[in-house]
């Protein structure tokens, strides 16, 4: 029997098992977690340790091209993980590790800053943090425009134009109201009015084509004009006039019948004497209106202010005041109103159910427009007018 035997090659080498979430924990992962457990950011670190924020993010990503002298990379490492509160030689070491560096002598080529010239026609990457040597962390400062929005812009020149138009509106306004404008005329204006209006219109002014002549007045007519005229003759009233138109020896308490009867004989024969003083003006005989049933009665006088108003009823009487011009009637009720003068009636105003209006309370203007009143004609005046004469004969 053959016997076969299996060769078998060198013995794999044994790769560790790595797990769905197993994942590698580099030295920028713990930098990262560490500044940010100290709630610092990238201009944090680089105000405090005077290191540029770029830089630091080269550290945290290990990135040793980031640098512009090589030189300096152990001594940003070491302070960056001394920041930390990390070991500073093992946080090189790793970082060396993860990165490749190689610290280079002080007098080496590798050591020295780089002074390569770059491609100005080579396209960079925007994205790229480090391919602009100024620190892309800075915020960029805002322009003056930057501010300004387009809206805010259209609403200032709506608010211009608006003061404009309201400027050049009252400054237009202005102009019109101080303008004056002269027409011409055909023929040359002449007087139309004496100045004198006590000297008469006679003789004053004369117009001969387009020529005018003009009088002037008087000097006697200036003086009537501005200054009042005296009378010719005075008018002279004695002061103890009244008093001396009385006699003692009938009026008085010396006298021998001084009765209110004699007295008042004595009063009315020294009124009746000639040059006696009259203090009241004779009345005339009055005019009453009469209502024979209820109406509505509205008296005014000759400015328009209302004397008396209100319903009359049956049997009422009304004697309106004496003023200098006779007051007007208005009549609800026209058939309903009579006028009384002298005892005699007269009337009614107007037709029954109508109103009428603009009636004079004069004793001319009633008997010369309305005719007596037939008392067969309206039994309610009868009536009333029987009652008068009954408490008259009385």
């Amino acid at each position: 029997m053959i016997a076969k035997h299996l060769r078998r090659g060198k013995t794999a080498k044994e790769v560790e098992a790595k797990g769905f979430d197993a994942f590698e924990l580099r030295l920028g992962d713990l930098m990262r977690g560490e500044r940010a457990t100290l709630g610092k950011s990238l201009l944090d670190v680089q105000r405090e340790l005077k290191i540029k924020a770029a830089y630091i993010a080269a550290i945290e990503n290990c990135d040793p091209t980031a640098f512009d002298t090589p030189g300096f990379i152990a001594g940003y490492v070491r302070s960056y993980g001394r920041y930390l509160g990390m070991d500073p030689d093992w946080a090189f070491e790793t970082f060396c590790r993860e990165s490749g560096f190689q610290t280079a002598h002080g007098m080496s080529k590798e050591a020295s800053p780089k002074r390569t010239v770059r491609d100005i026609n080579q396209k960079r990457d925007p994205a790229d943090i480090f391919a602009s040597p100024s620190t892309p962390f800075v915020p960029v400062g805002e322009s003056v425009w930057s501010r300004v929005e387009p809206s805010a812009i259209g609403s200032v020149l709506v608010l211009v134009a608006l003061i404009g138009g309201l400027g050049y509106g009252g400054w237009t306004v202005l102009q019109e109201v101080q303008k004056v404008r002269l027409a011409p005329v055909e023929q040359t204006p002449y007087v139309v009015s004496d100045l004198d209006p006590l000297a008469g219109n006679a003789g004053s002014i004369s117009a001969t084509g387009d020529a005018a002549f003009f009088a002037a007045p008087s000097a006697e007519a200036f003086d009537r004009l501005y200054r009042p005229q005296a009378l010719d003759t005075p008018v002279m009233i004695a002061r103890d006039g009244p008093i001396s138109t009385l006699d003692p020896n009938s009026i008085g308490a010396l006298v021998a019948d001084n009765s209110a009867d004699a007295v008042a004989a004595a009063v009315a024969e020294a009124a009746a004497e000639p040059g006696a003083v009259q203090v009241t003006e004779a009345v005339s005989s009055g005019l009453e209106v009469v209502a024979v049933r209820p109406s509505w009665v509205r008296v005014t006088s000759v400015d328009g202010s209302v004397i008396y108003e209100g319903i009359m009823n049956a049997g009422d009487s009304y004697a309106p005041p004496q003023t200098e011009a006779p007051a007007e009637i208005r009549v609800g009720e026209s058939g309903a109103v009579y006028f009384a003068l002298n005892g005699t009636h007269y009337g009614p105003v107007g037709q029954a159910g109508t109103v009428t209006s603009g009636v004079t309370l004069s004793p001319d203007y009633v008997t010369g427009t309305y005719a007596v009143a037939n008392l067969d004609a309206d039994s309610d005046l009868a009536a009333i007018v029987a009652v008068a004469e009954a408490q008259t004969g009385q």
